[in-house]
């Protein structure tokens, strides 16, 4: 079986924002149906190096300020994304020699912005690059590692569907000048939805069919729109709902909590208004995390 061929290559695995999400229904075997607008930090994000390793195994190393929250060994979601590539790629007759890998973890952990999943993503990317005819089938299979691991490897602007698998890339969007805040309290993703009153919600309005031409379009239809998560996440965690509220103050057109917390975005109407915002969180809160994208 040739082995491939891996050359030292470093990866992006960007922040995924969710600037809506509905709580659609539920399935008989527990997976909650999801419609959700996601967009991607083009420059934000966690930095993945991957070479060969010299040992008989992969090999995982940490660096960067949130080391110390990612989970090691075999729990890791990079180690259990190259298994299963390494799974798939075997009954292609190809094998996937042992990885050296190295996260330099540059988001918070239980954020609500992808973080894990991203990672996974952008290892199978580079995986994917490299055998086009698996691409399809990881693609397919990724939900195995995590329901947000299909959107983060396709790493669009799109209409998040079922339970994350379907993805369908949006027509239109401005550039975002979007403020991401969090307040360094982590959120359990599984006790949210544990949590939920209800799964059975009304569904997303419908996307105009040429995208959204402006940021005051995108506004006007988030206004319409909901995170179902985030009640949830508020009542576990309220300095959220004051990370909400700052970020109004500062002049976001809109802020909403991003995923099941506790990262909230705020959308502003230009880069310098963000950028003017955030040093002013930043210098009134240093221990939150404050990163803007566009």
């Amino acid at each position: 079986m040739p082995p491939l061929a891996i050359p030292p290559i470093r990866l992006l695995a960007p922040a995924k924002i969710n600037l809506a999400l509905h709580v659609v229904g539920r399935r008989a075997d527990g997976y909650h149906c999801l419609e959700s607008l996601v967009v991607f930090a083009a420059d934000i994000g966690d930095r993945i190096t991957v070479a060969l390793s010299p040992e008989a195994e992969d090999r995982l190393e940490f660096g960067g300020p949130f080391t110390a929250d990612v989970p090691a060994g075999a729990d890791n979601i990079l180690l259990r994304a190259a298994g299963f590539a390494r799974t798939l790629l075997a009954e292609r007759g190809v094998a996937l020699p042992p990885l050296a890998i190295h996260l330099d973890k540059q988001l918070p952990v239980a954020a609500g912005i992808g973080g894990g999943s991203a990672d996974a993503a952008a290892l199978l990317r580079m995986i994917a690059d490299r055998v086009p005819d698996a691409a399809k089938r990881l693609a397919r299979e990724s939900i195995a590692l995590g329901a947000d691991v299909p959107m983060c490897l396709d790493g669009r602007a799109a209409l998040i569907t079922g339970i994350g698998e379907t993805v369908s890339p949006l027509a239109g969007l401005p550039s975002l000048p979007l403020l991401m805040v969090n307040p360094r309290a982590p959120v359990s993703t599984a006790a949210v939805f544990a949590r939920l009153p209800r799964c059975d919600n009304p569904a997303l309005p419908p996307l105009p069919p040429g995208g959204f031409r402006d940021i005051a379009a995108l506004a006007a239809w988030l206004s319409q729109t909901r995170n179902d998560l985030e009640p949830t996440a508020v009542d576990m965690v309220p300095t959220i709902d004051d990370v909400r509220q700052r970020l109004i103050d500062e002049g976001a057109r809109f802020a909403r909590m991003s995923g099941s917390g506790a990262t909230v975005l705020g959308l502003f109407e230009d880069e310098d208004h963000m950028r003017r915002a955030g040093n002013r969180i930043k210098a009134a809160n240093p221990g939150w995390w404050v990163s803007g994208t566009n």
